[in-house]
């Protein structure tokens, strides 16, 4: 029996992976818990912990084996195999489906009548701390697997991408419930009636007649290796690069066109001769193809004698090359762009080989061009730099604040030809439908694309590949309960999840 647990343990794990970019199996989700929930039957909240562990570790191993070809970029430590580090982040992660187990374990013992949507509960109340908890890691949450099903994601823009999460692990809990006492067929009815009104949402969203106003942007891709964009060398072919596929791109008279995160080999607007001459060279391109250009560049100020600070930084160049604004990136990635407490980890620091130790940005910039169809109006927009539109709350900040339009730039070459691409831009999907606005992306090697309003996907590139892509997107044009409310129902999850675990009386069922 406890092999048996073990293995169903296990088999939820590499089924619930297998719902994610690149398999995208995704109609598996609504099943792949099933064998968690079985083996989670009758057992102790101890078992439940490590059977919920033993779970995670799989499911996180099948879905983040992508870290081990990001190491190698950030470490200069030979001795450490990048799947160690791996496997650590996933045993890091590991103790949120373990809490699951153990309390779903828990439940089962004191609120049987409430367990199926108890554990839903549960659920997302842990995935909304594992958001927040440690500067926060919301890759794989279980909602994101369903960014294709548009149907069902358009509730995503009243409970964020953990409403999704939710609706998913009620029906898994309902239908292992039924299987384990077929005269329990309440909670089926429940999960059936709740996922009708979803669709049906869904539907009536979908059939919605978008805003007024449009915005034809243009995304370039330039593929430039990641061990030849801050060589010297190939400073003058990378800026090349991206000026020939500006070039092509501009024949599609663009209103706006985006580079992505750090596309400049320089410093923009840095003190030295050589940035200097290169960022008077780049003011001068945009100014001959008068249309106005986004792009990342890293920056430094000098904040005494002895310190710089370093920013992970875009730029929105005017049609005659002035700068319209700048944004500094908010959410940093940890042993990536900073090194968090450094007093405790200070060995880590020698680990990490970016450009430097950026410090986070604090203003949630809203930027404008002129608005295609109206030229006297102006289509506002923010931009969201790499790791930052994994999380909603972030995103949903620069809605609030006006954006009409979120733009992304991100350089996923750190990642290699591995699934991550594809579940970072399926992310952005989420992103869209929770606000109600188109997304326009632009990656370094890929994935570019954009995305409406709807969460359709209007166009996507291949990675490891020279690509421009152009598209007119309309602009949102209303705020969503998500936008000006956000994580309201995941924290009522979270609350109701502390109510039932502490706060009631206990029932135990032997």
């Amino acid at each position: 029996m406890r092999l048996r647990n073990t293995a169903f343990a296990a088999a939820s794990g590499l089924l619930l992976a297998t719902t994610f970019p690149e398999v995208d199996f995704h109609l598996l989700a609504w099943i792949s818990l099933i064998p968690l929930f079985l083996a989670l039957e009758k057992q102790t909240v101890k078992n439940g912990f490590w059977l919920g562990g033993l779970f995670g570790i799989i499911f996180f191993a099948a879905t983040v084996h992508w870290v081990t070809n990001s190491v190698p970029f950030y470490c200069c430590i030979p001795l450490i195999p990048a799947p160690l580090v791996t496997l650590l982040l996933c045993v890091y992660l590991s103790p949120f489906p373990s809490l699951f187990g153990a309390a779903a374990v828990y439940l089962k013992q004191h609120r049987p009548s409430l367990r199926f949507i108890a554990t839903a509960t549960l659920w997302t109340a842990l995935e909304l701390a594992r958001t927040h908890v440690f500067s926060g890691f919301p890759w794989s949450l279980l909602g994101y697997s369903q960014y294709s099903a548009l149907r069902v994601i358009q509730i995503s823009d009243i409970t964020g991408v953990y409403g999704v999460s939710f609706l998913i692990v009620l029906v898994n809990a309902a239908i292992a419930e039924f299987i384990r006492d077929r005269k329990q067929y309440r909670g089926i009815v429940i999960a059936a009636l709740m996922l009708a009104l979803v669709l049906g949402y869904g539907s009536l969203r979908l059939g919605t007649a978008e805003g007024t106003g449009a915005i034809t942007i243009s995304v370039i891709q330039g593929n430039i290796e990641q061990d030849k964009k801050w060589d010297p060398a190939y400073q003058a072919e990378t800026i090349a690069i991206y000026e020939r596929l500006t070039g092509e791109a501009l024949k599609q008279h663009p209103d706006l066109v985006i580079w992505p995160e750090t596309a400049t080999p320089f410093y923009f607007n840095g003190n030295n001769p050589a940035d200097r001459a290169l960022t008077m060279d780049l003011r001068e391109f945009v100014q001959k193809n008068k249309t106005p250009l986004l792009f990342g560049s890293p920056t430094y100020r000098v904040k005494s004698p002895r310190t710089i600070v370093l920013h992970n930084s875009a730029f929105l160049l005017s049609k005659e090359g002035s700068i319209l604004a700048r944004y500094h990136k908010i959410h940093l990635v940890p042993f990536g762009e900073y090194v968090p407490l450094k007093g405790v980890l200070f060995f880590v620091e020698k680990m990490v080989q970016a450009i430097g130790d950026f410090e986070p940005g604090n203003d949630y910039t809203v930027m404008a061009v002129p608005d295609e169809r109206s030229p006297a109006q102006e289509v506002k927009f923010s931009t969201l730099i790499c790791y930052e539109i994994i999380f909603p709350d972030l995103v949903r900040r620069f809605v609030d604040q006006g954006a009409q339009v979120i733009t992304t730039i991100t350089n996923d070459a750190w990642f290699g030809k591995s699934a991550a691409p594809y579940q970072h831009f399926s992310m952005a999907v989420f992103r869209a439908v929770e606000n109600r606005v188109p997304i326009a992306r632009a990656a370094n090697t890929g994935i570019s694309g954009f995305i409406d309003a709807k969460g359709r996907i209007r166009a996507a590139s291949g990675i490891f590949s020279e690509a421009y892509l152009t598209q007119t997107l309309v602009p949102g044009s209303t705020k969503t309960l998500y936008t000006r409310y956000g994580d309201l129902f995941s924290y009522a999850c979270l609350f109701s999840s502390i109510i039932l675990l502490v706060a009631i009386p206990k029932k135990r069922v032997k």
